[in-house]
């Protein structure tokens, strides 16, 4: 396999479009920027903070709105919260893989919808986990696996990337993949999977729209076969053409 290497974590039974996950936000003309996949706003004056100064300003993210102490959390809302956070390791013939995590998010969404002024504040503080934690030293503009997690999947079954492995990797060589259990599947009844794929000119794999293809293909052939059959065995009668308004016309004509 030539690089780069993408590495992918799949999810199954997992509906993150589903609508309290998706109205679970907070888009604040003057929080800078959302930190969901929303547009960013601009700061109504250059001194207001980075981060909500009123707790009321994240109510839309409830159930993960503040603090037991009434403290804004950032980010906030319930996508956030369920960051993904399994953890994997690759070595190959017992040498280790680096994994680039460098521009794995768009660069649209890490310069426009996700502030380099806005930090991590209060996340994951609570009794409850959802997920990941993060750096509260770097701006959500850096940290480009909560981004990625944010563009919320449209399919209960997704991908999203992980890394990037920028070394051949040859036949015969033994990949060790030491994996981090920590995301909580099984509340959900889902499954977590590791997909490590190339891409080619026209994208990456996509077993999907084969699938559809294929599934329009056959519907096509047995609505064929059918309305042949109907054809041949009660075929449509003829209509009279006598009975079109330019032959009625014509033959009014003629019998005066």
């Amino acid at each position: 396999m030539k690089p780069p290497i993408y590495v992918y974590y799949q999810l199954d039974n997992f509906y993150q479009n589903h609508r309290r996950l998706v109205q679970s936000f907070v888009l604040a003309p003057n929080y800078c920027c959302s930190f969901l996949t929303f547009e960013c706003a601009l700061m109504k004056n250059s001194t207001a903070t980075a981060v909500p100064s009123h707790a009321s300003e994240t109510k839309t993210c409830e159930p993960e709105a503040t603090t037991s102490d009434n403290q804004p959390i950032v980010p906030c809302g319930l996508i956030a919260w369920s960051l993904f956070n399994d953890t994997y390791r690759f070595s190959r013939n017992n040498t280790s893989l680096e994994i680039n995590k460098k521009d794995i998010a768009w660069r649209s969404e890490r310069t426009r919808k996700f502030s380099s002024e806005v930090y991590p504040k209060n996340f994951q503080s609570g009794n409850l986990i959802g997920g990941a934690k993060l750096d509260e030293t770097k701006p959500l503009s850096e940290q480009e696996d909560f981004i990625v997690w944010m563009r919320t999947a449209a399919l209960p079954t997704f991908r999203k990337l992980y890394g990037r492995i920028e070394t051949d990797l040859e036949a015969n060589d033994q990949i060790t993949v030491l994996i981090q259990n920590n995301y909580n599947t099984y509340s959900f009844s889902g499954k977590k999977k590791l997909v490590i794929s190339t891409a080619s000119w026209i994208g990456g794999k996509n077993d999907f729209l084969g699938k559809m293809y294929m599934a329009v293909v056959e519907t096509s052939l047995w609505l064929a076969i059918i309305f042949t059959l109907l054809y041949l065995l009660k075929p449509r009668p003829l209509g009279d053409p006598t009975y079109l308004s330019w032959n009625r016309n014509r033959a009014a004509v003629g019998e005066s």
